[in-house]
């Protein structure tokens, strides 16, 4: 379960919230009950950002940042679906192969994505647009002059931007649905300490290791 509450619709007066309740999990049915959108996730994003009007709205304001921009689709899915891979979350980097699949990107490039390093399926921009979501996500931010050079030789100024600005965007969702765990990132930590046998002896570990 998410770790914040889920707004149930009748609790819902905002009207943008109400539209999306309708538009993605069907008209009339409350999704912080029958849950699952049309798009098949959980849905429980929605319920969870309902709990403050002013941010779902600026969420889904920032969604509707692609209908104006000249940035090609594939290459700025391309970033998100790395970004989702980067960070960590199941959630953002799932949605977003779909999203490439559905634009057209050849199924050897969204296989590609964890390796794209050594991956040859991708043009010189391609790997420009991996490498710099790498430093912004991994590095926060510290991109080599020679990888923005890339992107100004192929973008222009305002698509280096608009990229810049969507891929940080959903490294912050990828954040905070990790944080809250929402959609598929309702998991539990992976990184946790193994428990040895009951009835094994535990000795000095360091001392048999080094040999005294």
């Amino acid at each position: 379960m998410p770790r914040l509450r889920e707004v149930p619709r009748h609790e819902v007066v905002d009207e943008k919230i109400l539209f999306f309740y309708d538009r993605l999990f069907g008209p009339g049915k409350d999704p912080a009950v029958d849950h699952g959108t049309v798009h098949g996730t959980p849905g429980d994003w929605w319920t969870v950002f309902a709990q403050s009007p002013d941010v779902f709205r600026h969420a889904v304001q920032g969604f509707a940042l692609y209908r104006n921009s000249t940035l090609d689709p594939q290459l700025r899915e391309l970033g998100q679906s790395r970004a989702g891979y980067a960070r960590g979350s199941q959630f953002v980097f799932s949605q977003h192969c779909k999203q490439m699949r559905s634009l057209g990107v050849a199924e050897e490039k969204i296989a590609a994505l964890p390796h794209w390093q050594i991956a040859d399926c991708f043009s010189v921009l391609e790997r420009a647009i991996l490498a710099y979501t790498d430093g912004l996500v991994y590095d926060g931010g510290r991109v080599p002059d020679q990888v923005v050079d890339v992107l100004r030789a192929h973008l222009s100024d305002p698509e280096v931007l608009e990229l810049t600005y969507i891929t940080c965007m959903y490294d912050m969702h990828a954040t905070m649905c990790r944080a809250l765990r929402l959609e598929f990132d309702d998991r539990p930590e992976l990184v946790t300490e193994v428990h040895i046998p009951e009835g094994t002896h535990v000795s000095d570990l360091a001392s048999d290791l080094s040999g005294e």
